[in-house]
């Protein structure tokens, strides 16, 4: 007797797509709309395609609410229960539209199923250890010199030579021989198409957003770019330091690729070459952001990668600053791209190159410490998703082939941690302990609300410190908090399904990336911020960039194939115009506002200092009068291109200048009545002045002293 089976009711439909982790063995086809309705034979084929699936509003949907619920985060009329409800229901609407197909899930790229044996020539590695024995010895001092920057290099290329494959050195002939050959008859094809219009667009598009109104924006140094530049002019003056211990110690990267940058573009000791050097770094991040985007989704999720990361006020305040926080995301950007392609390609020459920009990246800034636990949480996951012992011993050589290589580009450093541990920690254990001052709470209460801080700075506040952010804002713009919530839900989704370890490890490495804001315990209010959680934005805008690409992607399945493209392209263009237009504001306008109104006018005082100068044929003589909480008197010498004059003077010792009978300038806070007038009972003769500033509240007083005599011979 054959058994029936009941047809599946709508509650059971509903319940299986909802629980698509689980198999189910109903059969859930469906007839043509046409069919189920009754219509007549000769209209069914007119009828095709008008399911409701087919409409992209139900792709846009979750973007749409989840945009919604992030404008009610905004400030400065904020409701974060109401933005709450929206974000839950826009969380429960991705669930659905991936489960429905509205909104597609990338595809993963499969890792490589081959056993590579990890080359190692064993003699070369016995010169490296030599060579690294003598460097570390020669590196005494805290100074480079040409002995031990040649025993340097030379156990490093000893290293090198050590590790790479044997089929290294013949495609580099090869290269070069290539190369060559096109040097003596070049050749350049050139076809437009609409990738290739669009690459350009996107080129040009970050290209403004990075170099646009460069000299002008950020318009002031801070007492911080002082003690930067002082370290360049130390370079430039052949004090070659491994660490610069100026201002409690910074890594020396910045201050020798600044002295370069101002030796090749002629910027000299400028706020101008900070920048330049700082921009040039933003860019190498980026091009090493889309290479991961390209890696892991193609073409298009590069390209969009450099969108959302290219316009965004987060990466361009940080890589425009001038200051060395844009080296954070530069050691985390190439180490990301080659361990995620050398683990999923197994391909040793990516773990050579990890090492390469591992070791390097910790010369550059001090959260760049936090990059080791990184490596060593990618190789943890990925070992635990892998299914053999050979796979997990030869993961285990990968990671000490990363290990070895940066350790020996880190041997300077080190020598000079294990000679000055109190130096080269102090900033690390003056937030992470007690070091400077008690902690204000138990350990474990602040660490947690540190992290809860830290994990909503995108949706809710980036922190208070106006010099590299806009305070109390989010460290998104709505459409990028918006796609960034969806991406990390895709990914999550696609980590049930697949159990790809890329996805899972995308996901954790944000909150490692945000250590070094979190672990700021003693100073809890310095978390977050925008620079000691640069190397964040690396996966977070990769993820930002996989939820535009999953949404364009839905709507290119929902629609036809003669409207989806043209579709997908419109709603893509406005949803990028949103972006581009959020961030625009946010950076050109909220953020130089905000700025020049917090920071001292210490430039339009150095151009005074440049033109009294000329005039006089002598900076000697134009002083500042120092006053609490006003300008660093450094920036006005710096600004007016004298690095070396300092025109700080206080009220005891104006008789001082007595004795130089040459006209003289000093420079007031208004505020500062006894001062002024102090020089005018020493200088009856004297003329003051006030100074209008086209920045309101930043007015000063100019008091002019003529020469005692005639300067003419």
């Amino acid at each position: 007797m054959k058994c029936m089976m009941e047809e599946p009711s709508v509650w059971d439909y509903v319940k299986a797509k909802v629980q698509f982790w689980k198999k189910t063995d109903i059969d859930f086809s469906f007839q043509e709309v046409s069919e189920v309705s009754g219509l007549p034979e000769g209209e069914k084929e007119s009828h095709k395609g008008v399911a409701i699936s087919s409409l992209p509003w139900l792709s846009l949907l979750p973007f749409v609410v989840l945009l919604v619920g992030q404008f009610f985060l905004e400030p400065p009329d904020r409701l974060p229960l109401l933005g709450g409800v929206f974000y839950f229901i826009g969380g429960v609407l991705i669930v659905f539209a991936v489960r429905f197909g509205f909104l597609k899930v990338p595809v993963v790229l499969q890792d490589s199923e081959r056993m590579e044996k990890v080359e190692i020539r064993w003699n070369w590695l016995v010169v490296a250890g030599i060579g690294m024995v003598i460097s570390f010895v020669l590196f005494g001092g805290n100074r480079f010199n040409t002995l031990n920057l040649f025993t340097w290099i030379f156990a490093i290329v000893s290293l090198l030579i050590a590790l790479f494959p044997q089929n290294t050195f013949p495609k580099i002939f090869l290269w070069f021989k290539t190369a060559r050959k096109w040097m003596r008859y070049p050749e350049i094809n050139l076809s437009v198409t609409f990738w290739g219009v669009v690459l350009v667009l996107t080129l040009l598009l970050v290209g403004y957003f990075r170099f646009a109104s460069l000299n002008q924006l950020p318009a002031e140094m801070v007492s911080d770019h002082a003690e930067k530049l002082y370290d360049v002019r130390d370079v430039l003056n052949g004090q070659y330091k491994i660490f610069f211990e100026r201002n409690t110690g910074r890594e020396a990267f910045q201050f020798y690729w600044t002295a370069l940058i101002a030796q090749v573009f002629h910027t000299g000791i400028s706020f101008m070459s900070l920048k330049i050097g700082t921009v040039l770094v933003g860019l190498i991040t980026l091009y090493y952001m889309a290479r991961l985007g390209n890696l892991l989704g193609g073409k298009w999720l590069a390209l969009f990668v450099l969108i959302f990361a290219g316009v965004a006020y987060w990466p361009n305040i940080i890589s425009r600053i001038g200051l060395r926080f844009p080296l954070y995301p530069f050691c985390v950007a190439p180490v990301m791209y080659y361990l995620i392609r050398g683990l999923k390609l197994r391909n040793q020459y990516d773990f050579i190159w990890a090492g390469i920009a591992l070791g390097i990246g910790l010369h550059g800034y001090t959260s760049s410490r936090i990059v080791p636990f990184l490596v060593v949480l990618a190789f943890f996951i990925y070992t635990f998703h892998l299914h053999t012992k050979m796979e997990r011993i030869q993961s285990i050589y990968w990671l000490a082939i990363v290990g070895v290589v940066s350790f020996f580009i880190f041997l300077p450093l080190f020598r000079y941690a294990l000679e000055n541990p109190g130096m080269f920690a102090y900033r690390a254990l003056t937030r992470v302990g007690d070091a400077e001052r008690a902690l204000p709470g138990p350990v474990f209460e602040i660490f947690t609300n540190n992290l809860w801080r830290a994990l909503t700075m995108f949706f809710w506040s980036n922190g208070n410190v106006w010099v590299h952010s806009i305070p109390d804002r989010p460290a998104l713009d709505p459409v990028s908090a918006a796609l960034f919530f969806t991406g990390i839900l895709i990914l999550a989704i696609r980590y049930v399904q697949k159990r790809d370890w890329v996805d899972l490890f995308l996901l954790l490495s944000i909150p490692v990336l945000l250590m070094p804001s979190v672990l700021s315990l003693a100073f809890p209010d310095e978390n977050p911020n925008l620079n000691r959680t640069a190397g964040a934005y690396v996966p977070v805008f990769l993820i930002v960039a996989i939820g535009f690409d999953s949404l364009i992607r839905g709507i290119l399945g929902g629609l036809s194939e003669k409207s989806a493209f043209r579709g997908a392209s419109i709603i893509g263009a406005i949803i990028i115009l949103m972006t581009t237009m959020f961030n625009y504001e946010l950076f050109f306008i909220q953020y130089d506002r905000l700025y020049r109104q917090s920071a001292w006018n210490t430039s339009e005082m150095g151009q005074i200092m440049q033109g009294f100068a000329r005039i006089t044929g002598s900076p000697d003589t134009v002083y500042v009068v120092g006053y609490p909480y006003w300008v660093d008197t450094r920036l006005v010498g710096i600004n007016a291109g004298f690095v070396e004059r300092n025109p700080e003077i206080f009220r005891d010792r104006f008789s001082e200048t007595l004795s130089d009978p040459r006209a003289k300038l000093f420079m007031l806070n208004p505020v500062d009545i006894e001062s002024l007038e102090a020089l005018r009972n020493l200088y009856p003769q004297g003329k003051a002045s006030w100074y209008d500033s086209p920045v309101e509240g930043k007015d000063f007083v100019l008091f002019m002293v003529p020469a005692v005599q005639d300067q003419l011979p």
